[in-house]
């Protein structure tokens, strides 16, 4: 018969460790025995559940991280087309410098490009662009139905003293939308749209001269908010390897003070009696195999070199240690109660149709266990 181990749940506390003169009033007084016992249970329940939820937390801390990583690699694999940076030309778009990012340009950028925007104000095509289009006084009427945003070289001059740009490459959409804006609504032979033509082909040419030492500042930028991030990342993670160290401890610190619990409780406790454990054995043999799988799992708990998972294994109770037979009873009554009050609950039909199946399913696996334990007691008298 082959045994699927099922391990016990574990136990996950984060307070301190119950002190031994926690453990120590078990030997006191017989009648605040039980009373003591409850109260050192109910810490380490209280630690139990607080270290439930850390470890909660660290999982789900893990668990995110890889997500991420998957997202980020499916979005790398998925085909998709990268928006690169590119040598600047005259004819890149405004809405191509928008996806730059939120570098912050240097101060010396900000005044070389104020600079160039002066010196476009001098030429003498400049004056229809220095202040806001007069719709009214022109009677443009469907100036702003063509126009969405309307846009001139002082309202850009305003904006700058006032710190309203952050990049050089915002101040550059605008002076750009100011010509577009012009070019759109005149024809192309109109004399504001030849102006606006020059004046932007001016503009395109400056704006090369700065694009180098930009680029640079980008790049930089970029480099030390990578490295920031980086670093960051790196901090988190330590701090929940760290936390998952901790937790690690303080799991086996309960496990010890649990073991130290249960072998105070069972030394208060008699010694099973012959009767005790013929009847403990008959009883293994009534259990399904899932529970059976338990209780060798804690024959093998208490003893390393028992074969738990092996096909066939031969068990002596009387081999078993003091706390393992407690376990194993306490463990086969409750196992046996819940058996029966499932197989109880339903209908007599059914209680007819299977009865029989389950009567020889376990008659065999009592003889099973009968001849191990006769065959292993033969086996000593012969030893003996």
């Amino acid at each position: 018969m082959s045994v699927n181990v099922k391990e016990e749940p574990v136990l996950a506390p984060n307070c301190d460790v119950v002190e031994n003169s926690e453990l120590e009033v078990l030997n006191g007084d017989e009648e605040s025995k039980l009373e003591d016992y409850g109260t050192c249970v109910d810490v380490i329940t209280e630690r139990v559940n607080q270290l439930e939820q850390n470890v909660v937390e660290v999982e789900q801390f893990y668990s995110t991280k890889d997500g991420a990583g998957q997202t980020n690699t499916s979005k790398s694999n998925s085909g998709g087309k990268k928006v690169a940076m590119s040598q600047p030309s005259k004819c890149s778009s405004a809405g191509k410098e928008k996806t730059r990012g939120k570098h912050v340009s240097s101060p010396e950028l900000m005044r070389q490009f104020a600079t160039i925007i002066r010196q476009i104000a001098q030429q003498k095509w400049a004056w229809p662009f220095l202040e806001p289009v007069d719709v009214e006084g022109l009677g443009l009427d469907d100036y702003h139905k063509v126009i969405e945003k309307p846009m001139d070289l002082g309202t850009i001059r305003t904006k700058m003293e006032g710190s309203e740009y952050s990049n050089v490459r915002e101040i550059y959409a605008d002076v750009r939308l100011v010509f577009k804006n012009a070019m759109r609504y005149n024809e192309e032979k109109h004399d504001v749209y030849v102006m606006a033509e020059s004046l932007l082909e001016k503009f395109e040419e400056k704006w090369l001269t700065i694009m180098p030492k930009l680029v640079e500042e980008e790049k930089k930028q970029a480099e030390e908010e990578a490295q920031d991030r980086a670093s960051k990342q790196l901090a988190v993670e330590a701090a929940q390897a760290e936390k998952a160290r901790d937790l690690s401890n303080e799991l086996y610190e309960i496990d010890q003070e649990l073991e130290k619990l249960r072998e105070i409780v069972v030394q208060k406790c008699r010694k099973l009696s012959t009767q005790e454990k013929k009847g403990l054995s008959a009883a293994l043999g009534r259990l399904s195999p899932e529970d059976l799988s338990k209780a060798l799992k804690m024959v093998s708990e208490g003893n390393p070199h028992f074969p738990a998972g092996a096909p066939e294994v031969e068990l002596d109770i009387d081999l078993q240690s003091d706390v393992t037979l407690w376990r194993l009873k306490v463990f086969v009554q409750e196992a046996l109660k819940a058996a029966n009050k499932s197989s109880g609950g339903g209908t007599n039909a059914q209680n007819n149709n299977n009865g029989g199946e389950m009567n020889k399913t376990a008659a065999k696996r009592r003889r099973e266990i009968t001849e191990a334990i006769k065959a292993n007691k033969v086996k000593k008298a012969k030893k003996a």
